[in-house]
């Protein structure tokens, strides 16, 4: 059983990637645009570059592309958000609603580290490249 979960890694990760990236995009879409049950905030203060990172971080993240560097930005975004909004609530995540953003913030990290994956345009990207003679 154990082999087929392993053969099956690719499209397992791939998944993740798609489902974190798409839902991250969605918390930027309720800071951005007021949409999704959010309210919209100015697209100038911390919060809005946060929705900024959100939207279009996920939706790179989601593609598979830039992955790494993305997935690094969004991770820190999440530490920071987590230290600034949730940590003074109180101690632990559970208590202070911080649960989401320590879960993204490993998540991405995880990501960053690992890459797209084989089934993302990083990748796709990559192969072009070693096929194109003037590169």
């Amino acid at each position: 059983m154990k082999q087929s979960f392993r053969a099956q890694s690719d499209w397992g990760f791939a998944g993740l990637r798609v489902v974190a990236g798409v839902l991250f995009a969605c918390h930027g879409a309720q800071k951005l645009f007021g949409v999704l049950g959010g309210d919209s905030v100015p697209i100038l203060s911390r919060t809005g570059l946060a929705g900024l990172i959100e939207l279009f971080g996920g939706g790179l993240i989601a593609l598979g592309l830039f992955t790494p560097y993305v997935a690094f930005i969004a991770s820190g975004e999440m530490a920071v958000a987590y230290f600034l909004a949730h940590a003074p609530q109180g101690l632990w995540p559970i208590q202070n609603r911080g649960e989401l953003a320590v879960l993204y913030c490993f998540l991405f990290l995880y990501i960053a580290a690992r890459g797209a994956g084989p089934l993302s345009l990083d990748r796709l990207v990559k192969d072009w490249r070693k096929q194109d003679p003037a590169s």
